[in-house]
């Protein structure tokens, strides 16, 4: 959780999620969709960081041409 100090360090009031959702809705077509997550962050141990791309996530890394279990 974010305080209150920790929104205004940068002078824009806003919290971290509250950026991102900012930026990537503000090209002219841009819907509150493109501004979902895509990934989950998981810390299943100590010194672990896992990232896994959201099943759900409309845009998605590799080449959309190839089958996904190429």
């Amino acid at each position: 959780m974010q305080t209150d100090k920790t929104r205004d360090a940068d002078g824009t009031g806003m919290t971290d999620d509250e950026k991102r959702r900012d930026q990537l809705t503000a090209a002219p077509n841009a819907t509150e969709e493109d501004a979902a997550p895509r990934i989950d962050v998981t810390h299943p141990r100590e010194g672990v960081t896992r990232i896994d791309i959201r099943d759900d996530a409309v845009v998605r890394p590799g080449n959309p041409e190839e089958p996904a279990d190429a």
